[in-house]
């Protein structure tokens, strides 16, 4: 039975909302985006809205923000976009000097309001709200060490409430960070983030202070920003850029910041073990961002570049598939003096449909996303640039649009090896039987998806366009070798935690708790 989100939307039997062109054809899913601010005499709600704006493109299933005045937090969060979640009004109401801010893909746990963050936990002495970007691989010892809590004496059983009403890893994570009695937020955090295993950058907050914290291996991206009164952390330097803070440098795998009317403070939780997810570089970051120094955009050109260097063909223009293949696609025509040009146009305002198509609808060939554009193809030999193969079915059907608008040959290339095994940290691939790359070769994949030709950057000349080591980069995906070990199997389920939600939640806004 379909479930209704607060707004009235309508979701599938498993809670998941449809998706933007076809439910069945899901590439790469982005990571989450987190934001956090502490700046007293700002508009903090605001400020995370701008910022959550700029992240959208790392989750878009839901959103929310937590804010603070110093007596209690208050939390705000749905399903949908960031723009479709807040309103004027709904900002004016979220008073405070700091707060935290989310924008969701589940990775672990289902598309459900109960999962949507930032998360909130009251604590023996105030609250905690907390937004998680990536993906925790050991949450079945996590549980364990959450169902050991010792119980607070009938008043308010932490570890019961979030057993009860969270099904992924970062409501784990909420809970043994609510559960200090005998010591600070601060102190206790130094006490779980070791516990941790798998990819994570926090942030938090209680009622007068913003954490943050990244993963020892720093797999997902994390940097801190200035205001000329306060503090800002977010997933990518692009959203401080959109609200006017100056870029300070990027968290530190293995580092805790705290952020009071004391000012910022650091430590050291765990020996920092880099290993950047080398897939930020590829597709998940915005263009504009910087990772490590370098520029998003740039690298994408110059695996453009080293396509061409690859994998030359004698063609009339080489065109991407927007947005995700443009820098790369420019670098294709640079290197090899090929015209660039568009020829396909994409929907702006497609964001995200909740009507699922019928099959008789998509058997009609509805396209929400991309048409092409037929002066621009008709008679021409194409080379056409994405970022990424997963399971073929997107690649099959631009393909065989450019047919239908009349090219002559259609020239697919692939700014990033094939993926071949699924990410345990952060990333939502199709399972690894779906992934096209692991049942045939390049030349079989043409054949498949109707292309004259495939070609894949190699994972050294991907690597190299990073501008970083490749001993710093997680390249699982591409090669299976994971940077953390992974437990067993039968712990490692990604919806290990995920339960039977036999009734939907109709309430927004968390209920306002003041300090004792």
């Amino acid at each position: 039975m379909p479930y209704l989100s607060s707004r009235g939307q309508r979701l599938g039997g498993d809670g998941r909302l449809t998706a933007a062109l076809d439910p069945h054809d899901q590439g790469p899913q982005d990571a989450c985006g987190v934001f956090g601010v502490w700046a007293p005499g700002e508009d903090v709600a605001k400020l995370t809205y701008f910022g959550l704006y700029a992240l959208q493109h790392r989750g878009q299933e839901s959103a929310g923000i937590a804010v603070s005045n110093g007596r209690q937090i208050l939390v705000y969060k749905d399903m949908g976009l960031v723009s479709q979640v807040f309103d004027e009004t709904t900002l004016d109401s979220l008073k405070g000097h700091l707060a935290i801010g989310h924008s969701r893909y589940s990775t672990t746990g289902a598309s459900t309001w109960q999962n949507a963050q930032p998360t909130f936990r009251p604590t023996a002495d105030g609250s905690i709200a907390l937004g998680h970007n990536g993906n925790l691989i050991n949450t079945h010892d996590l549980a364990q060490a959450v169902a050991d809590l010792p119980s607070d004496s009938g008043e308010l059983d932490i570890h019961a409430r979030a057993l009860e009403s969270s099904t992924n890893d970062t409501g784990l994570v909420t809970a043994l960070l609510a559960h200090h009695p005998d010591t600070s937020l601060e102190e206790r955090a130094l006490e779980v983030l070791p516990l941790l295993n798998g990819a994570f950058s926090l942030v938090w907050m209680n009622e007068d202070t913003l954490y943050a914290a990244r993963d020892p291996q720093g797999i997902r991206p994390l940097v801190l920003g200035r205001l000329d009164r306060g503090w800002v952390v977010a997933s990518e330097d692009a959203a401080l850029a959109t609200i006017g803070a100056s870029v300070i440098r990027e968290v530190e795998p293995g580092e805790m910041i705290v952020i009071d009317d004391q000012g910022l403070r650091s430590h050291t939780f765990a020996e920092p073990k880099p290993k950047g997810c080398v897939f930020e570089y590829v597709y998940l970051a915005r263009p504009d961002a910087r990772i490590s120094g370098r520029s998003v955009h740039e690298a994408r050109v110059e695996m453009g570049r080293e396509l061409a260097r690859q994998f030359p063909v004698d063609a009339d223009m080489v065109m991407p598939v927007p947005e995700s293949g443009t820098p790369a696609a420019s670098g294709y025509a640079e290197e090899s003096g090929i015209p660039f040009g568009q020829g396909f146009v994409k929907n702006a305002y497609v964001g995200r449909t909740f009507i699922q198509p019928s099959q008789t609808l998509r058997q009609l060939g509805i396209r929400l996303k991309l048409n092409a554009l037929e002066h621009m193809i008709r008679g021409r030999r194409i080379v056409v640039v994405d970022d990424s193969i997963v399971r073929g079915n997107t690649q099959r059907a631009q393909v065989r649009m450019l047919r239908e608008a009349g090219a002559l040959e259609v020239h697919v290339r692939i700014s990033s090896p094939p993926v071949k095994w699924p990410c345990f940290y952060g990333i939502d691939f199709a399972t690894r039987a779906e992934l096209i790359a692991n049942g045939l070769d390049a030349d079989e994949i043409a054949a498949s998806v109707g292309a004259d030709s495939l070609g894949y950057i190699s994972l050294d000349g991907m690597i190299q366009a990073t501008g970083q080591p490749a001993d710093n980069l997680c390249r699982a995906c591409f090669t299976g070798e994971y940077p953390i070990p992974l437990p067993p199997e039968s712990q490692l389920g990604k919806h290990l935690l995920e339960t039977s939600l036999s009734t939907p939640t109709l309430g927004k806004a968390l209920p306002v708790l003041n300090n004792p």
